[in-house]
């Protein structure tokens, strides 16, 4: 299938490794000029070079940098046509109570403020050009709440009200807003919470119903979808990506 994606312009952030560069990759593989962004210049330069994207640097609770990001994209790369923010989780710990005030503003700024600098700076060019794909890497803990992430279950369900507000207004414009909703994915965040990817894949073959972790690479082919021509009658979603772990409806 086409996803009609050759020559499109897109922005996908905290693409340094991961899931944001495995997204990064599967759009540079449709043929879209891809443009990556991370907060460190040592970590983007080599990431953005192994899959013949552009780099970036950008730190995304750094919300007034937003606006020039998005113009220096546009000025080397044309107008933007996909944006995809995605940002890693903030801390975790046992005692949901147990986070102080600077953690909270500071995960509040990561994962709602900072998205929304970018969509802010990238929409209204959408709107007018009648055509645009806004994607938001959350969680399934927007769904069920993971243990020991209280602060990453708090905040990422903000985007999902988020975007469904912004999907009803912009959709007449041509432009979606969705959100993809990881389970486990095989990543080094993930190991770094369960200890190893190892014991995640022990953990996952007895807890999720496909019995095995989900590569970047599946992941990274739904978020491509969500970016295309093809699901242009597709917002305001959020669509799980979870090996039929969570239970809710």
């Amino acid at each position: 299938m086409d996803l009609g994606l050759g020559g499109r312009v897109a922005l996908v952030t905290g693409a340094s490794a991961g899931i944001g560069l495995g997204i990064a990759s599967a759009l540079v593989a449709e043929g879209a000029q891809v443009a990556i962004s991370s907060r460190k210049r040592d970590r983007v330069d080599p990431a953005a070079e192994s899959i013949g994207a552009r780099p970036y640097v950008h730190d995304s609770a750094d919300l007034d940098a937003a606006p020039g990001l998005v113009r220096s994209v546009e000025a080397d790369l044309g107008p933007l046509d996909v944006l995809v923010t995605n940002t890693g989780g903030p801390p975790g710990g046992a005692d949901p109570l147990g986070f102080d005030r600077d953690q909270w503003e500071a995960a509040y700024r990561t994962l709602v403020l900072g998205p929304m600098a970018l969509i802010e700076a990238a929409l209204p060019g959408m709107r007018e050009r009648r055509h645009g794909r806004v994607l938001n890497v959350a969680s399934s803990a927007v769904r069920e709440p993971i243990p020991n992430l209280m602060l990453s279950n708090v905040h990422r369900v903000s985007m999902l009200a988020a975007f469904k507000t912004l999907a009803r207004q912009v959709a007449d414009d041509g432009v979606t807003l969705n959100n993809l909703l990881p389970g486990r994915i095989a990543t080094d965040r993930l190991a770094e919470l369960m200890g190893s990817l190892e014991r995640a894949q022990e953990l996952a073959a007895e807890e999720v119903p496909a019995a095995r972790l989900c590569t970047v690479e599946e992941f990274a082919a739904a978020a491509a979808f969500l970016c295309s021509e093809r699901a242009s009658y597709i917002t305001g979603v959020a669509l799980l990506v979870d090996g039929g772990l969570t239970r809710s409806i």
